[in-house]
């Protein structure tokens, strides 16, 4: 019998809730969400925004949570965190999140929700945490020493999960540690206090990852990444300024050519096409010819997305209402869950 835990079992299920959402979407409450240490890019867009877009038209229960608190696992500032946090909710609306059907709300901004975290801690070992190999890649990818909240931090992923009755998180394979955690973590509570907490099961995402145009990570820290904020022109510049090779013939080869693949790999995306058949387009229009078809791919895919969220940067005062609104629901939602664990515990005096 496959181990419960195995991407395998975790594929399957997967499946299984792909097919759910078709039939009965109300059954399932989703919640993902971001750190808000910069801008959101098309790595962001593609692995993540349409889908949760996809999700909540379809009919699910969709939470988008803006992780603030998180941000702090791994830096020593939070000195541009409140722009960062408006202009990711620039972000979200632009790309179609509906504050009417998704609740968008801020980690800081719902105490109920944080204070899971002290019952959770307690249902954890010191061990499971350490081996999270996500906490290990986090903290080696930032160079920070491993701060008691990062190397809490699936707990506090399971807090935001679980006050919401989540029980579908979209996420790629490297997450999965996580959701098991999540699923550890609720299976333990039930047990031990009664039945609180749902199932919680990965939905995997089926988009692969988007490198950045020089064919490495999409990262905001390499320059190699495409902001949805960004207006045409900034992406012109941007993919021009991008590294290729001195080859003339274009080719997909992402292992000898990471530049030229990355550049392929961002027109595929846009166009609906493959990446073999571009190249074989331009063939020996050399690497200016692929930058020209690229910055006309993506600036045609992003010109509705982009023109709604100069919208939304003409009018702060709808974006902090929005956020003040998905706050207050996020609350009702936590406190309404603590009240239900204090009940469990037998902790309401």
């Amino acid at each position: 019998m496959p181990n419960e835990n195995s991407y395998e079992v975790a594929l399957q299920k997967s499946n299984a809730i792909r097919e759910g959402l078709t039939k009965t979407p109300e059954k399932f409450t989703m919640l993902t969400g971001d750190r808000p240490t910069g801008r959101l890019h098309l790595g962001h867009y593609f692995g993540t925004l349409k889908g949760r877009v996809e999700l909540q038209n379809m009919g699910a229960k969709t939470n988008v949570l803006i992780a603030d608190y998180q941000v702090i696992t791994d830096r020593d500032t939070t000195e541009h965190i409140q722009d960062n946090v408006y202009n990711m909710v620039m972000d979200y609306l632009a790309c179609g999140i509906d504050p009417d059907k998704t609740m968008i709300y801020a980690h800081s901004a719902v105490p109920a929700a944080n204070q899971l975290m002290l019952p959770f801690l307690s249902l954890v070992s010191e061990a499971e945490l350490a081996r999270n190999p996500t906490v290990k890649a986090e903290m080696e990818a930032s160079g920070h020493e491993l701060t008691g909240l990062l190397l809490t931090y699936p707990v506090h992923q399971a807090c935001d999960i679980l006050f919401c009755k989540g029980n579908v998180v979209p996420v790629g394979r490297d997450q999965l540690p996580h959701i098991e955690l999540t699923r550890t973590i609720a299976r333990r509570f039930n047990n031990r206090y009664g039945k609180v907490f749902p199932e919680v099961d990965a939905l995997l995402s089926e988009t692969p990852l988007l490198p950045g145009l020089d064919g490495r990570k999409m990262s905001k820290s390499y320059g190699n990444a495409i902001n949805i904020s960004m207006t045409a022109e900034e992406t012109a510049k941007r993919i021009k300024k991008s590294q290729t090779d001195s080859e003339r013939m274009i080719t997909f080869d992402p292992e000898n050519r990471p530049g030229v693949s990355g550049l392929l790999s961002t027109a595929a995306i846009c166009t609906g096409r493959s990446e073999v058949e571009i190249a074989e387009e331009i063939g020996m229009g050399g690497s200016g010819q692929l930058k020209k078809y690229v910055t006309e791919a993506v600036n045609k895919y992003f010109a509705p997305i982009r023109e709604r969220r100069q919208r939304y940067e003409n009018d702060l005062d709808y974006v902090k209402d929005v956020l003040h609104e998905g706050n207050r629901r996020a609350n009702e939602i936590a406190e309404q869950t603590l009240a239900e664990v204090q009940d469990a515990m037998g902790m309401v005096y």
